[in-house]
């Protein structure tokens, strides 16, 4: 029995490169099953349609990765593939965290391309392996964040780093004890102070403590 082609939503602005991505797509086993030249149209092609696979451009007018994320929230069923002229750290971190299933370059050859996308609607993903060390530190570093719940005002957010400076304050612990002790500069230990005490919206340290003495953590 002959597998029916896998249904694919193609969002790119530029006409001629969206034509060439479905002249792509259908040599490779799929169907384009809808365009959509913006991100409005996208999410409401993929509301329609309900494609097995999104492939949509990053620089997508009205936003791509915003597009993405709408999509992968509300169309859970779909994959959804970000393509980028130029790969970007901070772009790969974006289209993770908007829960996309790839992220590549549009200068992959026809071939690795068509292979990558396959290998997603198997239940893969497809990042750029060099890029995703930084990734996961991120990710590992926000596993790490704690939450400090401030009376009568909204929660803080800090991390690692902020947190064990905060603590060792707490301590009563000064600028060149707490470098020693977290082998980091004098300087560096400033700055981290000077990001809490906006954090907290209080002018110095002593006025941080108080607050602090009434919170939770």
């Amino acid at each position: 029995m002959t597998r029916e082609p896998a249904r694919v939503l193609v969002a790119e602005s530029q006409l001629p490169t969206r034509q060439g991505i479905r002249l792509l797509l259908e040599r490779n086993g799929f169907e384009v099953c809808a365009e959509a030249a913006d991100a409005s149209a996208a999410l409401r092609a993929a509301l329609r349609e309900r494609p097995r696979l999104c492939v949509v451009d990053a620089r997508l007018r009205g936003g791509g990765i915003g597009a993405a994320g709408r999509i992968c929230s509300r169309v859970p069923e779909t994959e959804v593939v970000v393509l980028t002229d130029a790969a970007d750290e901070n772009e790969l971190l974006q289209v993770v965290q908007a829960g996309a299933s790839g992220y590549l370059e549009k200068n992959l050859g026809p071939e690795t391309l068509a292979r990558a996308l396959h290998a997603v609607i198997a239940g893969e993903a497809a990042f750029p392996r060099a890029m995703l060390g930084p990734v996961l530190d991120e990710f590992r570093a926000r596993h790490h964040r704690r939450r400090l719940r401030l009376p009568a005002r909204p929660t803080v957010e800090l991390s690692r780093r902020e947190s064990e400076v905060l603590d060792l304050l707490r301590r009563g612990l000064a600028t060149s004890e707490i470098a020693d002790r977290l082998d980091i500069s004098p300087v560096t230990v400033r700055r981290h102070i000077g990001l809490l005490l906006r954090k907290l919206g209080v002018p110095d340290r002593d006025s941080a403590l108080r607050l602090l003495d009434g919170s939770e953590t």
